[in-house]
């Protein structure tokens, strides 16, 4: 009889080592080993391995480390080195082509590749070792690159400003899948680090429910369907439970349940996740599915978005079928007009 096949995360660095990134050379080797320690704990507590493959860029394309045991792995000090362009195009193309390339033998691998850059792309076309010399032809690589790969692949990048996200969507990278970052500071990068690890957190829980790859990473919300609450093993609530009230002006949510003629309790309201927020540990979530009104709570439905057990900031994303509510333990939580309030009654 086969065994229980084992959760194998491939998760690659594709970091910008161009001239512009030398005053925060030492903040990348630190966050990225913040990264690589906090992989290393959560494989332990998750029971996933995980292999980590680095690359940096600047006018080539350069692999240090390929698929190690992230429990063995070294400190990017003696491996990260800046200087020259943005071969960025071709840094997406290489890592992809070369990960696809990894055995995926026995066990249900995923690959999950974080692209940091501080630019535009200026290089890949130059040199004997360009993957095409016409710039055009390389956005094209990339986003059919992008569009073939299969659903236990997840591609995403973060980028500093709003030309880089427009060049990026250009290039077939989901809108969900990228970040913008600081790159003009030390704090901007540790932030940016910051977001890294909890897409990497909602990466890594969500592979336990299930999810093999994302075009969300960066948001919350995409990702819930019929499938996965059912993979969560989350019932409906008694419908008699709650109630679903329809806000009509932005309104401090104690008076709003008052005014509706409900008593207000402190932890019974959920306001509907409309705008990127952080969400803190102790607040449950609940998930309403729009065409039947069932609701859907419990421990569960926070692993459902890759919620981590601490503070985290979430951006939500449209969904057709489902909706998020926010526990508020608040009674001046502002709620949104044209929003419902879930009540727990």
């Amino acid at each position: 009889m086969a065994g229980t096949q084992n959760y194998i995360n491939h998760v690659a660095l594709v970091l910008d080592a161009s001239s512009s990134m030398s005053h925060l050379r030492s903040k990348v080797v630190e966050v990225a080993d913040q990264q690589i320690e906090y992989l290393a704990r959560r494989s332990r507590e998750l029971d996933q391995e995980t292999r980590v493959t680095v690359y940096v860029f600047a006018d080539k394309v350069e692999c240090v480390i390929y698929d190690k045991d992230v429990l063995r792995m070294p400190s990017l000090k003696q491996l990260y080195r800046v200087g020259g362009m943005t071969a960025l195009l071709a840094a997406a193309l290489t890592s992809q082509r070369e990960l696809a390339q990894t055995a995926q033998l026995y066990g249900d691998h995923s690959f999950l590749t974080f692209v940091l850059t501080d630019g535009q792309e200026n290089a890949s076309h130059r040199g004997p070792d360009a993957p095409a010399k016409d710039p055009r032809a390389l956005v094209a690589a990339v986003a059919g690159m992008i569009e073939s790969q299969q659903d236990n692949w997840t591609l995403a990048v973060l980028v500093p400003d709003q030309t880089g996200k427009r060049e990026a969507m250009q290039c077939g990278f989901p809108k969900d899948n990228i970040a913008i970052w600081d790159a003009t500071s030390t704090q901007g990068l540790q932030e940016a680090g910051q977001v890294i690890r909890e897409a990497t957190e909602k990466f890594m829980v969500g592979r336990t429910k299930g999810i093999r790859g994302s075009r969300s990473v960066f948001s919350a919300g995409a990702a819930v369907s019929k499938q996965t609450i059912e993979a969560a093993g989350l019932t409906p609530v008694d419908p008699s439970a709650f109630a679903l009230i329809p806000v009509s002006r932005d309104v401090a949510i104690r008076e709003w349940v008052v005014d509706s003629g409900h008593t207000y309790r402190t932890g019974g309201a959920y306001y509907q996740l409309s705008k990127s927020e952080r969400i803190q540990a102790r607040k449950q979530i609940a998930v309403l599915e729009k065409k039947t009104d069932r609701v859907y709570t419990g421990p569960q439905a926070r692993a459902l978005l890759g919620l981590p057990d601490e503070e985290v900031r979430v951006k939500p994303d449209h969904n057709d079928e489902f909706t998020i509510f926010v526990q508020s333990t608040s009674v001046n939580r502002k709620l949104v007009a044209q929003t419902r309030l879930l009540l727990m009654v």
